[in-house]
């Protein structure tokens, strides 16, 4: 495992979902309100975070099931559910302190996006990548590819924050170095595929100065 603390990267690309927003009980509610209309049963659901909608509905929906109209039906439903969508620890302060040089990369479609940073009160940086962006999702590092290229940076120069195996997998295919925050997996789950694991963002301080960004921590990962 690299010690990140003595890199610098020319940009931070961060997931938004379980990194940045906490809105897992706007997300369980929303998909298991959607399972019970479409009959899919709950435990068909395990293992997806991370990934977009229409690829979780071509996972578990039955052969003969219209993708695209139970893909809409879902996107409909977690639009209209933002309640107790919040900031996770150190978000803002994450954002803030990396500034242009930062991306927000999420599976989810913009307009969802928007609606839960609004509702986190966390204002996306200018290079904003979401699932309308993309032609394949996470766990395939077209997302970050294309963050990279927005931001004019080389991939292999830039850091992933991520909290789901999928995400991470997804940094690591692009070249970048991973940073995993354990919000909603398990840190053996993400050890694997992570440089560095942290409990959230409030664990790390993000430092730029003229050579691009550094990370310290601010307490041993536990």
């Amino acid at each position: 495992m690299r010690d990140i603390t003595l890199e610098t990267f020319d940009a931070v690309l961060f997931d938004n979902d379980g990194t940045l927003t906490d809105s897992t009980a706007a997300v369980e509610r929303s998909w298991h309100a959607w399972a019970a209309h479409h009959g899919v049963p709950l435990d068909r659901l395990g293992g997806f975070h991370g990934v977009p909608s229409r690829g979780i509905v071509e996972s578990v929906v039955d052969s003969g099931v219209d993708v695209a109209q139970a893909t809409a039906d879902i996107d409909r439903r977690e639009l209209r559910d933002a309640e107790g969508v919040v900031a996770l620890p150190g978000a803002a302060a994450a954002l803030a302190a990396v500034g242009d040089r930062a991306a927000i990369v999420t599976s989810a479609g913009r307009e969802l996006a928007v609606l839960r940073l609004g509702a986190a009160q966390l204002e996306p940086p200018a290079a904003f990548v979401t699932a309308d962006d993309i032609t394949r999702g996470k766990p395939d590092p077209q997302p970050y590819l294309i963050a990279a290229r927005k931001l004019g940076v080389d991939p292999t120069r830039c850091l992933v924050v991520e909290d789901a195996p999928a995400g991470l997998e997804a940094g690591r295919a692009a070249g970048a170095t991973t940073l995993a925050v354990t919000t909603t997996s398990a840190a053996g789950a993400l050890e694997p595929l992570a440089d560095l694991v942290v409990p959230d963002l409030s664990s790390v301080l993000f430092l730029r100065d003229g050579d691009g960004i550094r990370v310290r921590l601010r307490r041993e990962p536990g």
